[in-house]
Formats: structure tokens, C-alpha cells, sequence
């Protein structure tokens, strides 16, 4: 109460030396908790909490502000809050005149519409100032959805890459592609891989630092007013003459999302963000020549990157596990700061967020092979992780039933990398569908859940 007065529980950043902050030491003057909206969206004004929080109350007490008026700098002590959640916690701001009520920013920050929402986590963003290798950057809008008998499916991806500099065009070093991989597991001519690509320069591509729209050439992706997605675009046939036409929509699942992370090492820099770890998608997808693809409510996923992708790879995977949604990752740096960090596991349910773990390693068993032009590469049939943290426990085992290859020495438009001749050790993009199985504790309660995934790895 010493520090900001109301509630029974203060919440402050771990590692904040708190006799420091009561004593006004510079220590407590320039901390900030990171990603406060997402804490207070996901965790502590939670559904699942509920039962427990009456109210919670985010404030900013005690910053130091300097107040510039008629050529004088006075430094000032500043408050920030929410009016109404101040209130709810016992301490509304005591007023010597006017008013002091929720805004529309306030309300957005505590329960932002689903455009608000979408649009503030999935929007795009530029190269920052410093980096280097700027014709390596890419940024994309990635979508995967499969038939409900699990043997199509289809990778879709809406990029802009090269140095996008003002983004007016006018440089012309940079531009659009739509990207889309269809994976056919058996069909009457068994398994095949089918890649389509449309180009636009940077006078046709269109995207914004503010919302998640984007438009390339005449494809384009466009977030509506309800938190959907339309996903919508045409491509031709890599070394064909065939034509794709999406037609989808494509909708979050409420509260089970990623709201971003960007890490950055030296020139390297990469930022990924998920709007939608569970979705579904509806609507069409034709090929010439072919009876057109219906979805009714198929098993679908949004993601979103940024960065310099120069020499970088990854391993990543999202399964929907019964109740539960799982998304892992790990990315490699090319001057390998990053390759020793664990594996980042993020556990969802119908309630939003519900743990994090941090397995060392993805045991890989590479039982299968695969054809990747004219070599033949070893790829993994089984994968597991597993961590324990504190009372809590998780593993996850994948079990790999179908997987596809690409050499990142060409052009990887599949995931954003237009740069060609990578030089790393690991040349081979594994894309892989599967199941997996979830088992473990997390909070007092057991949890068990399967079903379907997809992951990705190098070879």
C-alpha cells in the first residue's frame, strides 16, 4: 500500500529491489513490466481467474515526467491508470476539479475489440535502422489449413521481403509474393507437392506499420471488424501453367493466441507473433483442372514474422491436442547466440494461456527418409519434449506421418526467404505434418490431449 494504496496484492517486475522504490532511488524509477496488456488480458483479469480477482487495477505510480510550458522545464512526478479499475480496487483518483472516467483508450487496453486486438499484435513493421543485410528482410502472414481427413493440406504465405526502406516504393529493392505449398499425402496419383507463387513489385504491394492488411498485386489479406481473417488471392504454378484461387476465412479461437516476441543479436533480428494458435477456416480453394477444395470449419492456423533471415533457421510446431493448443519454437541466429536457448513451449486451453515450459532439447528419431531433388535426406518419424517446472510437468510426443522437403540454397519462398545461396550447415526446410500427444500436470490437475500438428525443422 506504501507504494500505490488499494488491493491486497501488488504485482512488480521480478528482480525490482522494492526498499529501493519505497526510498525513491533511481532503481525505481525506469522499470516497466513488459507486455502489461497481455498480463492483464490473459493472466491476472483472466476468465480462469475469476473465482479469485474481484478487480485488477494497472497503475504507473511515481514517474518521473519533465513538463515543458512558456520556455521552462519543470520535472514533475506522474500517475498513469485505468479510472474505472483504479476505482474497483479501492483508490479513485481524488480530483480538485473536472472529470476522471475511462477513455476509449482505456477501454481498448482493457478489452480491446477483436479488430483492436488483432490489428495491435499482427500488424507489420520496418528494419530497424541499424540492421544490417536489409535486402534479407521478410516479413509474412502464414496460414495453414488441412482436409478433414488429414490428407491435404495446404501452406499459404502473404510476404514482403528486401529492404522495404520508407515502404512508399519508390526505392523499388523490395516487393510482394504470395506463396502457396499444397500437400497431397494419397491421392490417385499418391503423394505430390504443388507450389504456386505470384510477385509484385513494391508499386503493387501494400502494407501498414497500424493494421495487419496487406495487398499483393491482386491477392491480398485483410483483418475484418469481428477479428477474421479473409484470405483471399491468385497464383500461378511454379514450372506449370496452372492457377490457384483461395477464397477463405479464416477465425481466431478466442484468447488462444501469441502476442509476439522479437529478439535481436547483433545484425540479427527476428520477431514472431501468433493472432491465431487455434482457428478454423472456411470457404474454397480451386486448382485448374480440379474439383475445387470446400472447407467448412477445417483445422487452421495464423502466424506472423519479421526480421533479417539471413543464414537463420528454426525449429517450430503447432498441434491442436483435444482442449489444449501447443506452440514451440526455437530459433538459431547465424552467429549463434541463440542456438543454446532452451525450447519456448506455450500451453493454451478455451480459457486463454495456461503455463509455459522450457524443454532443453527436441529428442529428434530421424527413422524416415525423404527425396529433396536429388538427394535423399533423413528426417525425423518421432520427436519429444519435456520439462518440469516447480509442480508442473509437461510432455509432448510427436509422431511424424507425412514430411516434404526444400533447399534453401534456392529462393525458400515458402516461409519468407527470398535470398538464394544460403550458406549453412543445415540446407534442408523440413516441413512436416503429424499427431501428437500431450500428457503432464499443470496446477494441481493432470492434462491429456492428441491430435493433429505441424512442425518444421532443418537437416
Amino acid at each position: 500500500e506504501r507504494l500505490v494504496g488499494g488491493g491486497a496484492i501488488t504485482v512488480l517486475p521480478e528482480g525490482l529491489d522494492v526498499e529501493v522504490m519505497k526510498t525513491g532511488g533511481v532503481g525505481g524509477l525506469f522499470f516497466s513490466i513488459d507486455r502489461a496488456r497481455f498480463i492483464y488480458r490473459q493472466l491476472l483479469a483472466a476468465p480462469r481467474l475469476e473465482p479469485l480477482v474481484a478487480s485488477v487495477a494497472p497503475q504507473i505510480d511515481g514517474k518521473l515526467l519533465y513538463l515543458r510550458a512558456a520556455g521552462r522545464e519543470i520535472p514533475v512526478r506522474a500517475t498513469g491508470e485505468i479510472p474505472s479499475r483504479s476505482a474497483g480496487v479501492g483508490v479513485p483518483a481524488s480530483l480538485a476539479a473536472g472529470a476522471w472516467s475511462d477513455d476509449e483508450g482505456d477501454r481498448a487496453w482493457i478489452a480491446p475489440a477483436p479488430r483492436q486486438l488483432y490489428g495491435e499484435i499482427d500488424r507489420f513493421h520496418r528494419p530497424p535502422a541499424d540492421a544490417e543485410h536489409r535486402e534479407s528482410w521478410g516479413e509474412w502472414h502464414y496460414f495453414n489449413v488441412i482436409s478433414d481427413d488429414r490428407h491435404r493440406w495446404a501452406f499459404i504465405s502473404y510476404i514482403v521481403a528486401g529492404d522495404v526502406g520508407s515502404g512508399d516504393g519508390a526505392s523499388g529493392a523490395w516487393g510482394g509474393q504470395l506463396a502457396v505449398t499444397l500437400r497431397e499425402e494419397a491421392g490417385p496419383h499418391g503423394a505430390r507437392t504443388r507450389k504456386f507463387v505470384a510477385s509484385a513489385p513494391a508499386a503493387g504491394t501494400r502494407f501498414s506499420t497500424t493494421d495487419a492488411d496487406v495487398t499483393i498485386g491482386a491477392s491480398s489479406v485483410t483483418l475484418l471488424d469481428d477479428g477474421r481473417y479473409a484470405v483471399r488471392g491468385t497464383a500461378r504454378e511454379e514450372h506449370g501453367s496452372a492457377t490457384v484461387a483461395l477464397d477463405l476465412i479464416v477465425s481466431p479461437a478466442p484468447r488462444q493466441y501469441f502476442p509476439g516476441s522479437s529478439l535481436s543479436s547483433g545484425s540479427f533480428v527476428s520477431g514472431y507473433t501468433v493472432p491465431g494458435l487455434r482457428a478454423n477456416a472456411s470457404g474454397t480453394l480451386c486448382v485448374t483442372g480440379a474439383p475445387c477444395e470446400a472447407y467448412r470449419g477445417a483445422q487452421s492456423y495464423h502466424d506472423h514474422n519479421w526480421g533479417v533471415w539471413r543464414g537463420v533457421t528454426w525449429e517450430w510446431g503447432a498441434v491442436r491436442a483435444g482442449s489444449f493448443s501447443v506452440l514451440y519454437g526455437r530459433v538459431r541466429s547465424p552467429d549463434g547466440s541463440s542456438n543454446a536457448a532452451p525450447i519456448f513451449l506455450y500451453l493454451v486451453d478455451s480459457l486463454g494461456f495456461r503455463a509455459l515450459f522450457r524443454p532443453r532439447t527436441i529428442d529428434y528419431t530421424d527413422a524416415r527418409t525423404i527425396r529433396v531433388g536429388a538427394a535423399v535426406v533423413r528426417v525425423p518419424a518421432t520427436a519429444v519434449m519435456q520439462d518440469v517446472r516447480g509442480n508442473d510437468s509437461l510432455r509432448v510426443d510427436l509422431m511424424v506421418e507425412d514430411a516434404i522437403g526444400t533447399d534453401t540454397r534456392r529462393p525458400l519462398v515458402e516461409r519468407g526467404d527470398l535470398s538464394a545461396a544460403r550458406t549453412i550447415r543445415t540446407p534442408y526446410f523440413i516441413q512436416m505434418q503429424g499427431r501428437a500427444r500431450i500428457t503432464g500436470r499443470v496446477g494441481g490437475a493432470p492434462i491429456r490431449g492428441e491430435g493433429t500438428g505441424f512442425f518444421e525443422t532443418y537437416r
